[in-house]
């Protein structure tokens, strides 16, 4: 794709983001997140969804911790391992067009975009995967930077409900689900994240055996901590998993840091 076809298509979506409407497309509870249908283009998404096909074994990285997270997905280490097919997407994503709107809608200046893609990158779900509630962890090794932003898009085409794999988000106490979000093909998902923002697909979901939930999922981060109102640990700590009693995959809340 050429430049400024690029340069063009991310000024159209980031514009999206920014004219989202309170209680539409943006919302405020628990927390912040934003809900964009038809984000690319019809024709440029369903690239985006075929080229899962094409990516080989041995790039995918499988979890499978019984209860807690069961899925696939990438082990880029850099915007050298992404896909021909793919790397449009993740340029627009982690562009400063993008970057702008998302910092100026949910009120978090100054964001940058993860080059490691440490645990980013595309996830695929088969059928009877999972991923606990949980809030994501809080700090990027390689920079020293904090997290403070996740943005979804989800790839499924033909998605029916009884398949399950909803985007669930949580009360503050990670106890009750208060808003499920259906990951309907095209669909953008941005959402503060920070050590109230529980969320999760609990529930093992029911993809017929030919398809995978599919996701592009990118995080974001700032040199200014959170807000005191957003934090509950202040040292760097892993995901928490309810499952886990709301500690990490080893017990434990916090963890060692560099």
């Amino acid at each position: 794709m050429e430049q400024s076809h690029l340069k063009h298509l991310a000024t159209e979506v980031a514009s999206k983001i920014s004219i989202s409407e309170e209680d539409e497309s943006y919302f405020r509870n628990p927390f912040q997140h934003i809900v964009i249908d038809n984000f690319f283009p019809n024709e440029f998404a369903l690239k985006l969804s075929h080229a899962f096909d094409k990516i080989e074994k041995e790039e995918w990285e499988y979890t499978s911790d019984e209860g807690i997270e069961v899925k696939y997905r990438t082990n880029w280490k850099s915007e050298f391992d992404i896909p021909d097919s793919l790397a449009p997407a993740i340029r627009i994503l982690n562009s400063a067009p993008i970057l702008s709107a998302m910092s100026d809608r949910l009120g978090i200046p100054k964001l940058m975009p993860d080059p490691y893609f440490t645990g980013g990158g595309i996830n695929a779900t088969k059928s009877g995967g999972l991923l606990d509630v949980h809030v994501d962890g809080n700090y990027h090794d390689a920079t020293s930077l904090n997290r403070r932003m996740n943005a979804l898009i989800y790839l499924n085409p033909n998605w029916e409900k009884e398949w399950g794999g909803e985007f669930g988000i949580y009360d503050e106490f990670g106890e009750n689900c208060v808003k499920s979000i259906a990951p309907l093909f095209n669909r953008l998902v941005v959402f503060d994240s920070h050590d109230k923002s529980w969320h999760g697909l609990p529930e093992p979901i029911n993809f017929p055996s030919d398809q995978v939930r599919r996701s592009i999922i990118l995080y974001y981060y700032t040199a200014a901590p959170r807000p005191g109102n957003q934090v509950t640990f202040d040292k760097p700590h892993s995901a928490l998993w309810k499952k886990r009693n709301k500690k990490d995959k080893k017990g434990n809340l916090l963890r060692e840091f560099y």
